[in-house]
């Protein structure tokens, strides 16, 4: 039995080899608060799952993988807004049947004028000669709203910490650990987030609503209560639990109301996730030591 067990660790971890590498793009757009150059501040969480890279040995019971991952933003007219290249290389194994490896992460801030981007992230296997590179690409749309609005919500693997420091991943006086593709897997037992409410009106206690809710109607609510803070953006962090929510996509939304009883919706955003309980979700990155 335990020769089984090891054959098929081999044939998952080969199996995952054989495609090609893979990349998520979290991105999440806040408003700079720079007066002077009026924009965005975007955050680019990027994340590449070791398992589906090619491994080579370095040396008895030394193996390492090699991914080499490009970040570009490119304007309306296709011309270069951002150009990074960023060579990973995940820790050494001593053995390439453990099909469970951590995955490696990093996040950019990068500061852009409102308008219309497109954000283009490509990872290449250092060591596969073929089916060895991905590209993905998505729209990114930088505008301030007029009124109260919330920025984009961001997924979190763990609650947000308090916290003093000044690191990528800082935010609004929180520590931030980013749940990388929105993926809440095997443990998770609760939906972990993170948004700024900006231009609302202050002296007025408002209510802030979460609602989770899945395709076949399965839901979870909860409320709070928030007190906007003056000339600058508030900071709002939260949770909910999974509960009995079945796998599969799950929709977060976060809703912040005002006006007579807090009965007017004045902002809203939302999140997309997905939550597998048979599987391990990657990991969110840790902060550098």
């Amino acid at each position: 039995m335990r020769y089984l067990l090891a054959l098929l660790a081999t044939f998952a971890t080969l199996a995952a080899q054989a495609g090609p590498p893979q990349l998520l793009l979290d991105v999440a757009r806040f408003r700079n608060l720079n007066k002077v150059e009026k924009g965005a501040e975007v955050e680019i969480y990027v994340t590449v799952p070791t398992q589906s890279l090619q491994y080579r040995q370095r040396a008895p019971k030394a193996f390492q993988s090699s991914a080499l991952v490009t970040l570009d933003i490119l304007k309306a007219d296709g011309t270069s807004s951002y150009h990074e290249v960023i060579n990973l290389k995940p820790p050494v194994l001593t053995d390439t049947t453990i099909v469970i490896k951590n995955p490696q992460s990093f996040l950019k801030r990068i500061l852009l004028p409102d308008g219309k981007y497109t954000l283009r992230g490509t990872v290449k296997d250092q060591y596969k000669t073929a089916n060895g590179e991905t590209t993905v690409e998505k729209p990114l749309v930088l505008e301030a709203p007029t009124g109260p609005f919330l920025s984009d919500v961001v997924l979190l693997s763990r609650p947000a910490a308090k916290s003093g420091g000044d690191d990528n991943f800082a935010r609004g006086g929180f520590r931030l650990t980013r749940a990388p593709g929105g993926s809440y897997g095997r443990g998770a037992d609760n939906v972990f987030f993170y948004t700024e409410l900006h231009n609302a009106p202050v002296g007025q206690a408002l209510r802030v609503h979460y609602h989770l809710t899945t395709p076949d109607g399965s839901a979870a609510d909860a409320d709070a209560t928030l007190t906007p803070q003056s000339g600058r953006p508030t900071s709002i962090a939260g949770q909910l639990p999974m509960g009995p929510l079945p796998d599969g996509p799950f929709t977060l939304f976060v809703e912040v109301y005002g006006g007579p009883g807090n009965k007017k919706l004045i902002a809203g955003h939302r999140a997309i996730g997905e939550h597998s309980a048979a599987e391990y979700a990657p990991a969110g990155a840790a902060v550098p030591r």
